[in-house]
């Protein structure tokens, strides 16, 4: 297989899932890390796909579109204003003394910044908010365990399991809702928050209005595991509908119409 059919075949898979190793691809194509290394190298450069901690993802300009996830970086900068209200709105669920568990993303990033102050027990295994927490905050603070992907921006151990950890609220985002519940395009966001979500008494999704009309292929968490929804005042009546017939707690940030 000469570079031209390897190319074609990793941007195949791409459109069959969001993300692929450099040990997937190696075992697949039969050749080593150094030559998948390179090819990944080179449709990173084509624009053809995104190089990634660990292996290659679905460009954001191919087929999977917005399937696939952003980086945290770039994510960050989106819809600011409504992840801000969301994430104070949130921390009015928590009190002091309690112990919370808050994972990756943009939106639980500024959660904790909400909470840094506060007299509260905080485990994450988001390296970013880590770092402002270590910095900034004066609440207790537990991180995960393991090695370090800075794409997606999580500590994590595959061979750990759940952490010996437990908690009143876990606090996640995701990439998209539906009605088949959370949903995820990155695979280790989905071991990661799958081990999590039996570590606290109530699952509280904070997500903002687009992520209702955002629909990649993994199913994460069923809507009955969420106990509360912590959105924008730019959620559809649709949308709303759909969680209350699953039984979800809907809590409306004020963002003054802003997505």
């Amino acid at each position: 297989m000469n570079d031209s059919e390897r190319h074609k075949a990793i941007t195949d898979l791409l459109q069959e899932t969001p993300f692929a190793s450099v040990r997937d691809l190696q075992e697949r194509l039969a050749v080593s890390p150094a030559t998948i290394r390179r090819d990944i190298d080179k449709l990173h450069e084509l624009g053809k796909a995104r190089k990634v901690y660990g292996g290659i993802s679905a460009s954001d300009g191919g087929s999977a579109g917005r399937l696939s996830a952003r980086p945290y970086d770039e994510n960050r900068d989106i819809a600011v204003e409504a992840k801000r209200a969301i994430a104070e709105k949130a921390a009015s669920l928590v009190r002091d003394g309690d112990s919370i568990i808050v994972h990756a993303g943009s939106t639980c990033y500024q959660l904790g910044i909400q909470l840094a102050q506060r007299s509260v027990r905080i485990y994450t295994n988001s390296m970013p908010l880590a770092a402002y927490l270590g910095d900034h905050a004066t609440c207790e603070l537990t991180l995960a365990g393991g090695v370090l992907y800075r794409e997606p921006g999580i500590i994590h151990d595959a061979s750990a399991g759940a952490p010996g950890y437990f908690a009143s609220r876990f606090f996640l985002g995701t990439q998209g809702v539906s009605s088949d519940g959370l949903l995820e395009s990155h695979p280790l966001l989905t071991r990661a928050i799958g081990e999590l979500s039996g570590c606290a008494d109530e699952i509280v999704l904070l997500a903002d209005s687009r992520k209702f009309t955002i629909k990649p292929r993994n199913v994460v968490l069923p809507l009955s595991r969420i106990g509360t929804v912590v959105t924008d005042d730019g959620l559809s009546d649709a949308a709303a509908k759909m969680l209350e017939d699953a039984g979800v707690e809907i809590l409306v940030a004020n963002t003054g119409g802003s997505k």
